[in-house]
C-alpha cells in the first residue's frame, strides 16, 4: 500500500480513536487505540519502535523510539500536549531522516479540533 493510502487508513483510525477517548488522555492510550484499529483493518503496525542511530562509526540500537510504524512506511508521532512546538515537527522530521522513510504524522490529541492538530509531514529525500 502507498504512504498516501496509508495517510488516509491512518486518519480514520485516529478520528475515531479521538471522537470515542475524547482528549487529554496518555499518549499510549492513544497509541495502543490507534495500533488496534489499524490492525483490525489488516494494516501491520509496530509499537514502539526501536530507531537506531548511526554517528561516526557507533550505533546506538535504541536511539529513538517511534510511538507507531505502519507497514514499514509512515511514522505517527503521537502527542497529548497543550500546544505543539517547532521541536515536535523537527523531532519527527528527525525521524523520517533517519529512517530514510518519506511520510510522518504528527497528531496531538489534547484538542476539540483533531483537523487541526494533525499534521503531514514530508522527507524530501
Amino acid at each position: 500500500m502507498h504512504e498516501n493510502d496509508l495517510s488516509y487508513e491512518i486518519r480514520g483510525a485516529v478520528f475515531k480513536v479521538h471522537s470515542t477517548l475524547g482528549p487529554g488522555l496518555l499518549e499510549s492510550v492513544y497509541e495502543t487505540a490507534i495500533a488496534h484499529e489499524m490492525r483490525k483493518k489488516g494494516i501491520d503496525v509496530q509499537t514502539q519502535f526501536g530507531l537506531p542511530v548511526v554517528y561516526d562509526d557507533i550505533r546506538m540500537d535504541q536511539g529513538f523510539r517511534l510511538d507507531l510504524l505502519v507497514n514499514n512506511k509512515v511514522i505517527v508521532e503521537i502527542k497529548s500536549v497543550e500546544n505543539l512546538l517547532n521541536v515536535h515537527h523537527k523531532q519527527l522530521l528527525t525521524y523520517l531522516k533517519l529512517s530514510n522513510l518519506k511520510l510522518g504524522l504528527l497528531i496531538n490529541f489534547n484538542c476539540i479540533d483533531l483537523n487541526k492538530s494533525m499534521t503531514r509531514i514530508v522527507n524530501n529525500l
